[in-house]
């Protein structure tokens, strides 16, 4: 009813309240807790029935504390005004707590028999709150272990945070699968998962009993298709970390406890808690959520594919680039040509001209196309067969260009001049200005990007011309780098033969795109993921 209850105006409510009390090791002070939030939710209704001082009353003799195998926590206490009788009051798993029951608490009458009529309605009673997504605890008091009385349940809300629904969205339309172990009941499960947008109706759900019964093969072969584990504890975790990294799955697992630092070392990625989570979980873990928050973990999975994209791009951009550098030294010693660059203007393009450009290409903003694309087979080098191809094209259309500049210029008077060289370097500079356009994206066209999303890579483009440019006209620096001034006639056919490297990495994208459209036919037929 709509009733409030202080003291003990309900006698069997107010039993409930005082056991929550009593059985808890949580503290609140100054309005902060300290402790599990179970625990502190609980104080907090002690606290509203005027009941919580109950605690002062009695002296604690002896504690068990709950661990996920034994579903309980017991105390063992003294009345200050007993004569030395001590008393038991225990909370946990509601099935756990009533099989050590033989009675039960009806309305404010003696304690009643405890047969299994009222057992199923108790369980009944459970479920029912578990499934609207509360956490269920059942609570009891008695002499001895094995002849409890039934008190009752609690069902506490304990919500996700905002926003972790669509998390774990993102996250699994990036390739992500999220799959959620807890030690609540069935109904309490899948009422959160269904909130978390990880349950449906007809998903396959695993409890820990089950898992005990499945041999390591059994359970490797149902494992992709179950979305949630139920009253499970970190052995099942650890099992559940293995059977998916023998199907090569990469796993990252969460967890809190000292029981769960043995499956944090076992996953690929160890998650703690950093707020609840003991200093030895801390320790097991690669990496730790300072804020206890899923959303971070979406933000670090973001931050890890962008990283490694633009880490691609750089050394995409470095190896054609060093590549060609090298090939044309070497060409031109080989096969006893002119060198086509002096040893300024090498070291310039090593050092000034890569520089801001390829440094620029590790803050390209994430895509949100590279996110969704499933994780990478960590088997697979970074520098594949793909990867070699477009580095030597790249740096073959370079030394092409290049060098056809060189020699056109040297045909005039079969001599090297200032201004050979200085048409070849800048020719040079400019196919590396391009091919770092090209590098900014390996599958996207460069206006589907952004030609000016990265405002780093435009400054150090448009800086670098700008000291070409300086090298070119400014006298000073004419007779360091032995250059001459080119005509505007000079500077646009050189933009326009150093167009070539852009224009055939734009293609090859464009073609690739055009493949990875072509239509494909789905068949009806159930899958496992």
């Amino acid at each position: 009813g709509s009733e409030r209850v202080v003291g003990y105006s309900h006698p069997s409510i107010s039993r409930v309240i005082e056991i929550g009390c009593i059985c808890n090791n949580a503290i609140i002070s100054d309005g902060i807790l300290i402790g599990q939030p179970t625990e502190g939710a609980l104080l907090v209704l002690g606290m509203k029935a005027e009941l919580n001082e109950q605690v002062k009353n009695y002296k604690l003799i002896k504690e068990i504390p709950f661990t996920s195998e034994s579903k309980f926590m017991a105390v063992q206490c003294e009345h200050i005004r007993s004569n030395g009788q001590s008393e038991l009051f225990v909370k946990g798993a509601l099935d756990r707590i009533l099989e050590m029951c033989t009675g039960y608490l009806e309305g404010d009458k003696n304690p009643v028999k405890l047969n299994d009529v009222a057992k199923e309605r108790f369980m009944e009673t459970g479920r029912s709150l578990g499934s609207r997504g509360l956490r269920v605890i059942a609570l009891a008091y008695g002499y001895n272990e094995r002849e409890l009385c039934y008190a009752g349940i609690v069902g506490i809300m304990d919500p996700p945070r905002p926003g972790v629904a669509e998390s774990i969205e993102i996250v699994q339309s990036a390739g992500v699968k999220v799959k959620m172990v807890t030690g609540d009941a069935l109904e309490t499960a899948c009422s959160i998962g269904a909130h978390l947008k990880l349950f449906t109706e007809g998903d396959v759900c695993l409890s820990g009993f089950e898992m005990d019964r499945m041999t390591d093969l059994d359970l490797e072969r149902v494992i992709k298709s179950v979305t949630i584990f139920y009253r499970s504890s970190p052995k099942h975790k650890l099992r559940i970390v293995k059977a998916l990294q023998n199907l090569g799955e990469v796993v990252a697992m969460t967890g809190d406890g000292v029981n769960d630092v043995v499956a944090l070392k076992k996953a690929d990625i160890g998650i703690a808690m950093g707020s609840t989570g003991t200093d030895v979980c801390k320790e097991a873990a690669d990496m730790i959520l300072t804020d206890d928050d899923f959303y971070t973990i979406q933000a670090a999975v973001e931050e890890g594919k962008g990283i490694y994209h633009n880490i691609t791009n750089f050394v995409r951009f470095q190896l054609s680039t060093s590549v060609a550098a090298l090939s044309l030294i070497a060409i031109s010693t080989l096969f006893e040509f002119e060198n086509p660059l002096n040893a300024m203007q090498i070291l310039w393009i090593n050092i000034i001209m890569d520089g801001p450009p390829a440094q620029s290409l590790g803050v390209e903003p994430v895509d949100r196309d590279i996110i969704r694309q499933p994780p990478r087979d960590v088997r697979q080098p970074m520098i594949n067969n793909a990867f070699i191809t477009n580095i030597f094209i790249s740096a073959a259309i370079i030394i092409a260009g290049t060098l056809s500049v060189f020699y056109k210029e040297m045909s005039a008077d079969n001599e090297v001049t200032p201004r050979d060289t200085t048409m070849t370097f800048t020719c040079f500079v400019l196919f590396d200005m391009w091919n770092a356009l090209a590098c900014r994206s390996s599958r996207k066209l460069i206006w589907e990007i952004g030609l000016l999303r990265n405002r780093m890579f435009c400054f150090a483009v448009f800086g670098s011309i700008f000291c070409q440019l300086a090298v070119i006209y400014f006298p000073p620096l004419q007779k360091i780098f032995q250059t001459e001034a080119l005509s505007l006639y000079d500077l646009i056919f050189l933009t326009v033969l150093t167009s070539t490297v852009f224009i055939v990495a734009e293609t090859r994208k464009y073609l690739e795109l055009k493949m990875k459209k072509t239509p494909y036919m789905i068949i009806d037929e159930p899958t496992n993921f």
